[in-house]
């Protein structure tokens, strides 16, 4: 299943104004991996997430995704394959209704309207929505919103999810649903946040990024156990790992989905 792997070859991003994004990354997701990416505020991960499905270009170096580069030709494939989760639902709503908008990727992908419905459907339930179908998304909370941006990407069935703080303005409840839907995902999934007890249930492996450069990449208990690589770029461990702030006893859950 090599269409389900994504690796950034060396990739460096420059903005225009000159600001270095990206310093030499080179990282592989391999087919049903859970990976986070995580880093202080600056550190590159919404850039380094923009990269995957094209929406920025590497300034050098090279993304694949699958058995081929990223290029102008490759870029509808490639946009069928990544599906991108923005960290501002308001950037991939647009339309006049709920469900227009999560019909708008099948509908373009030539799906007949009744099928590109019935995904629709399907998506809405699974992020507990449809009963928001209706609804014109800028009279949405912003909660609503950021389910229904993700049921835009899942009704285009992608391989590859990807995220970016898909647990920002959830409610508790609404982020444990998000938890069991990554979870639940078949295929590969890499997000980008500053909830580390979300990283900590759901990825088995983490990347860290500290002004641009990939400062570590291994196991996440291991990343979380380095209180060096912590302070250096500027993070703290999980709340499930700082223990009892009376007995000191650290009680670690058990990973999302394990037995």
């Amino acid at each position: 299943m090599s269409h389900h792997l994504v690796e950034l070859r060396s990739v460096s991003h420059v903005y225009p104004d000159g600001s270095v994004a990206l310093r030499d990354v080179s990282i592989r997701v391999t087919h049903g991996e859970c990976v986070a990416i995580i880093g202080a505020n600056g550190a590159g991960k919404s850039t380094l997430l923009l990269h995957l499905n094209g929406c920025l270009a590497a300034s050098s170096g090279e993304v694949r995704v699958g058995d081929f580069p990223l290029t102008r030709k490759t870029l509808t494939q490639v946009r069928r394959t990544v599906g991108m989760v923005f960290q501002n639902p308001d950037d991939q709503l647009f339309m006049p209704t709920v469900l227009d908008d999560v019909a708008f990727g099948p509908l373009n992908l030539g799906l007949p309207q009744a099928d590109a419905e019935q995904r629709s459907r399907a998506a809405l339930e699974r992020v507990g929505a449809w009963h928001l179908r209706d609804k014109p998304p800028y009279l949405l909370s912003g909660g609503e919103k950021k389910r229904v941006a993700i049921a835009t990407v899942l009704s285009m069935a992608p391989d590859i999810l990807v995220m970016d703080e898909p647990t920002s303005g959830l409610d508790p409840v609404a982020r444990r649903q998000l938890m069991a839907l990554v979870s639940e995902f078949q295929h590969t999934r890499i997000l980008a946040s500053h909830d580390l007890d979300m990283v900590l249930a759901l990825c088995e492996r983490t990347v860290v990024l500290h002004e641009g450069r990939v400062a570590a990449d291994g196991a996440s208990r291991d990343i979380f156990r380095d209180d060096a690589l912590l302070a250096r770029c500027r993070l703290e461990k999980p709340l499930a790992m700082q223990g009892c702030p009376v007995c000191g006893v650290v009680r670690l859950l058990p990973r999302s989905g394990a037995a």
